[in-house]
């Protein structure tokens, strides 16, 4: 195992200690243990280009990783009612979606190849962007109410966007199979 794929998956251990903070209500801490967890997923990835590190299994870890991470995280969050639960149904519904278009694809041997799409990254960033939000405001006392609300508001854009955008490249692949 390489450095890139050994941060990476520091990340996922770290997960529990995240969604245990936050269900403690420990919102410095979880903001703390969540921000190094963003900051870790910038470096294995630029670590991992820089140095001609990127391997098949960092291919599958890191976007997995960035699932687990963003899917625990909100639905711990909706769990607190720290933000709304159709946000986090919005979320946790397209993530499935995608992993289980893959593994029916895979069940199915039908040979799709779905690459991270832009709009995907966009959506992760904002989904991160949300998170990190939420959990700095609970952790430092503020009200960014038209913030946070301008935010659930592009996640859900983008989310719904993504998940469209995954299923149309999907179908395409699969009705050439």
């Amino acid at each position: 195992m390489n450095i890139p794929n050994g941060i990476t998956l520091a990340r996922i251990l770290c997960v529990p200690l995240i969604v245990w903070l936050i269900l403690r209500e420990q919102m410095m801490a979880a903001f703390i243990v969540f921000v190094i967890g963003g900051a870790s997923d910038a470096l294995d990835g630029l670590i991992a280009k820089q140095f001609n590190s990127v391997t098949r299994l960092g291919k599958y870890l890191d976007p997995l990783a960035d699932k687990i991470l963003l899917v625990s995280i909100y639905i711990t969050l909706g769990v607190n009612e720290v933000i709304p639960s159709w946000l986090v149904i919005l979320v946790v519904s397209r993530d499935f979606l995608i992993v289980g278009g893959i593994l029916f694809s895979y069940l199915m041997e039908i040979h799709v190849k779905i690459n991270p799409l832009m709009i995907s990254k966009i959506n992760t960033c904002f989904q991160i962007f949300l998170a990190a939000l939420v959990l700095g405001a609970a952790a430092f006392n503020l009200d960014l109410g038209l913030l946070t609300d301008i935010s659930v508001y592009i996640v859900a854009v983008t989310t719904l966007l993504s998940g469209y955008s995954y299923i149309s490249e999907w179908s395409k692949q699969s009705n050439k199979n």
